[in-house]
């Protein structure tokens, strides 16, 4: 495009300014990386048509050579935006093994137009009284410059003295400001020191977290644990989290001392606000984080020009009175966050040493309960065993501590998957919630709580408020998509779990885009799926997905095949009752289907709470039998 001219895209609710590589919606700008806004300029150049990866990254990244994961990033970092604003809808696809299509009407405005003076405006704006604060829409625009030099000119001038006076106005603080602890470093050479580090990142959220939630909120460990093995710009992670400032760390320790180092900066211009150096003996290690978490609180009051945080009356909670009993704790925590089955095992067998440190260590059995129910929907066994130790850790934490946010939400998933009690689990919910407003997983599972009762509207704003505090979670972006898929939206989740397979193709959850695909009708790309993860799921998983794929293709040689061989893996060693339930559901075959569902309800699976929900037993809902087992689980 020639100097001095510019061209304005539009579609849906956005504009973009193509020689700024803005992105606009009703007059306002949305953050977007430039790399990100150049590949949505080739997409709205395109529309409508698939462009292929090596297109996209020939045009993006013309004179370098760059890894594909740099294009898978800048889409979901495109998506991601578009999402936000515009209830997810979906604009971008993937297409398979080719590309990525835009799929939007797209307009184009301002051909030919020239940008000199208006260049000091953020974009065009209309030409009466006192001009918007974004671009106006395509129509205003084209009559705009129709009207002749002389008003373009009034609406230019009255533009800049607009500008010039909201940039003289001072701008109030934000009612809630968003931080975040990036992960501290272990400067010890020792990576089996690795705990320790991670440890203090986690510790030092919490405690934050707990300052005053109403106004600070703590971006959760998930997501700043992206940074842990290479830390992008402070300006990459400003925009991935959402943040107004970021808290970086180092640690060192020996025998009986620890240095610990720490850093606050202010990202709209990555100022540093304050740098302390602490050298402590180990066993005064939790009160220093307690220290230094007051300190950066007041930082923030000082920064924002006012006293906006109603800091606690009290320090915050204390892991231990122990230091050897936190010590174990922090091991625990570190391989539980692992999520694995033997990350699971060396977990569970860390806290247990820990309560043997400090028999009344509340967060040591909050861990524990973690581990248990966590492990119940991980490993496909038969639940009661493992609830039942869940809720004895559970109850105990919240004795010792009835303020623990995490106890309450593990009480309240409990309920909800084993008790079936939907009132009880409601009340844990919301309660854990109010104890700590920044512990993300409390807002993830009350969103998928409330998708089971459909309660979807609800069940998204939870989600969403998710994502705020830990916006890098693959667990929780995969889980806001199936909100999507059980409310029939199929595009949006198809386009939500795909996003979640570009940043990890191995992710367990998303890839229940297969689910999605067959209620659209793609029976091609949910087989390619059931495919690609042969290996990863196992072969029960495989062939229940099979036959439930083909089943509702019509492929009824080939689904027969799959309930054969599903069949005579089940003589061998009993099948999960609710995979069988799953794959007779495809061939509509409605008595082995409610056979199976009658077993996994004996054996109190959580997958009975979605029974309500799931599209794959849409065609039950005429059935009494069916409607009963809805009854006994409490959803009707």
């Amino acid at each position: 495009m020639a100097p001095g001219f510019n061209r304005l895209y539009e579609f849906g609710p956005f504009q973009v300014d193509q020689q700024k590589l803005q992105l606009w919606r009703h007059g306002s700008i949305v953050p977007l990386p430039a790399k990100a806004a150049e590949i949505l300029l080739v997409l709205l150049a395109r529309s409508g048509e698939t462009v292929s990866k090596e297109e996209l990254m020939q045009a993006v990244w013309p004179d370098s050579y760059v890894e594909e994961s740099n294009l898978t990033q800048n889409i979901f970092l495109l998506r991601k935006a578009l999402g936000e604003t515009a209830q997810d809808s979906g604009y971008i696809i993937t297409i398979p093994g080719k590309g990525y299509r835009l799929v939007a009407e797209v307009r184009q405005a301002g051909d030919g137009e020239t940008t000199t003076a208006a260049d000091e405006v953020p974009a065009p704006t209309e030409p009466v009284a006192v001009p918007a604060a974004g671009p106006p829409p395509a129509g205003r625009l084209r009559w705009l410059w129709l009207l002749g030099p002389g008003l373009v000119l009034i609406a230019l001038v009255a533009a800049m003295v607009w500008h010039r006076q909201q940039r003289a106005r001072p701008q109030a603080p934000p009612e809630r400001v968003m931080l975040a602890v990036l992960p501290f470093e272990n400067l010890t050479g020792d990576p089996g020191q690795e705990y320790f580090s991670d440890g203090m990142t986690e510790e030092m959220i919490a405690q934050l977290g707990e300052l005053d939630p109403q106004h600070l909120g703590v971006i959760a460990r998930t997501s700043v644990m992206h940074y842990k093995n290479g830390k992008p710009s402070l300006d990459q992670i400003g925009r991935e989290l959402g943040v107004q400032y970021v808290l970086e760390g180092s640690v060192r320790r020996d025998a009986d001392k620890v240095r610990i180092t720490a850093q606050l900066i202010q990202m709209k211009d990555q100022s540093h606000l304050w740098s302390r150096r602490y050298d402590r003996e180990l066993k005064s290690t939790l009160a220093l984080q307690s220290e230094i978490a007051q300190q950066i609180a007041g930082e923030i009051q000082q920064a924002l020009g006012r006293d906006k945080f109603a800091l606690a009356t009290e320090p915050p909670r204390r892991s231990s009175t122990s230091y050897e009993a936190y010590d174990l704790y922090l091991r625990g925590r570190y391989f539980w966050n692992k999520r694995t089955g033997d990350g699971f095992q060396r977990a569970i067998d860390y806290f247990q040493q820990a309560i043997a440190k400090d028999p009344g260590y509340a967060q040591a059995y909050a861990g524990l309960a973690d581990c248990y129910v966590l492990e119940a929907a991980f490993s496909g066994v038969p639940p009661a065993e493992l609830m039942q130790k869940a809720r004895a850790a559970a109850t105990k934490a919240l004795q010792l501590d009835e303020g623990l946010a995490e106890a309450q939400t593990s009480l309240a998933l409990i309920t909800e998957n084993y008790d079936w009690d939907w009132p009880a689990a409601e009340k844990a919910y919301r309660r854990a919630i109010e104890l700590d407003p920044n512990y993300a997983t409390a807002y993830q599972w009350y969103a998928e709580y409330l998708t089971w009762l459909g309660r979807f509207d609800e069940a998204s704003r939870a989600s969403e408020r998710a994502r705020e505090l830990d916006p890098l979670s693959l667990i929780i972006a995969a889980d806001n998509g199936m909100i999507f898929y059980y409310s029939r939206q199929y595009n949006r989740a198809e386009t939500k779990l795909n996003a979640v397979l570009e940043m990890d193709p191995t992710f367990n959850r998303a890839h229940a885009v297969r689910e999605v695909y067959v209620e659209e009708g793609k029976f091609a790309e949910a087989r390619a799926d059931i495919e690609q993860c042969r290996t990863l799921f196992g072969m029960t998983t495989y062939w229940s997905s099979l036959a439930y794929t083909d089943g509702r293709s019509g492929q009824a040689a080939e689904a027969s095949h799959a309930l054969d061989e599903l069949e005579r893996l089940n003589r061998q060693q009993p099948v999960n009752p609710a995979v069988m339930a799953w794959a007779y559901a495809g061939v509509r075959n409605k008595d082995r289907t409610l056979l199976y569902l009658k077993q996994a309800y004996e054996q109190r699976s959580n997958t009975m709470t979605a029974l309500k929900v799931e599209p794959a037993y849409d065609f039950l809902h005429g059935d009494p039998r069916f409607q009963d087992l809805i009854h006994r689980v409490g959803l009707d």
